[in-house]
């Protein structure tokens, strides 16, 4: 019930939301700087068969290995980082100074060494995604009790047994926190590498909807990654409250 009340507040703000958006573009009257929302739902139906057929796969592709290979890599680095205390002071900082790289600045440089092709996208996306995920699992992981290792310990427990049975239950919500925002963020690195450089995708659509000052155009495209992302949020949210809650039971 407390749900569904929290569902029915967050539709009727975002039905808030597309109201105040529509009376403000109908006050500046100049669709190509801002449409109304009614413009860009009539031309998202107009181009339904090249969003959803050709250019939205193409994003699709790109977000989907982009999180996969920072999964890996974020997964492998919080806890080599969790299991060894030098190394986690070696590879903290780098972690953290890989964030100050400004994405605009370096994604062209990987469409120079890596073309067109899917694989400069790709790398924009690891870049942004995998450090989340690193840094809020290698939390989870160290958010085990002192208490319960010194058990275990006691109990003739190796390192193995304490990681598998202690510290990988103890990070299993942190990880979806992680995956949650993950996600969103592995979107947007798909679309500003495809923003970039491209030959397909919705940010390359975006742009090329821009050069033609097609404000409903640019907004679409834009308006569909929203949708998307919310949509495989919602999904991992229900994953978590049945794994968390199966966590719980045991």
């Amino acid at each position: 019930m407390k749900t569904q009340k929290g569902n029915l507040l967050a539709v009727c703000f975002v039905f808030l939301l597309f109201i105040l958006w529509q009376i403000v573009a109908m006050k500046v009257n100049a669709a190509y700087i801002i449409p109304t929302p009614i413009e860009v739902l009539e031309k998202t139906w107009e181009l339904r068969e090249i969003l959803f057929g050709v250019h939205l796969p193409a994003t699709m592709l790109v977000t989907l290995l982009g999180i996969f290979i920072s999964l890996i890599l974020g997964l492998a680095l919080a806890i080599v980082m969790d299991a060894n205390s030098i190394v986690e002071k070696a590879l903290y900082p780098v972690i953290i100074a890989s964030q100050t790289i400004p994405t605009p600045a370096i994604a062209p440089l990987f469409v120079l060494w890596f073309g067109y092709g899917i694989w400069s996208k790709v790398l924009v996306t690891v870049l942004i995604t995998f450090f989340p995920i690193t840094i809020t699992v290698f939390d989870g992981l160290k958010s085990s009790k002192t208490e319960m290792e010194e058990l275990l310990y006691t109990y003739g427990a190796g390192k193995r047994e304490i990681f598998m049975k202690l510290k990988i239950p103890t990070a299993i919500p942190a990880f979806f926190s992680a995956l949650k925002m993950a996600i969103p963020l592995s979107i947007i690195g798909a679309a500003i590498g495809e923003w970039l450089g491209a030959k397909s995708g919705l940010g390359y659509f975006s742009r090329r909807m821009m050069t033609q000052l097609d404000g409903a155009g640019v907004f679409a495209p834009i308006i569909l990654l929203s949708l998307v992302a919310m949509a495989i949020v919602g999904l991992v949210t229900l994953l978590e409250k049945a794994v968390v809650r199966w966590h719980k039971e045991i």
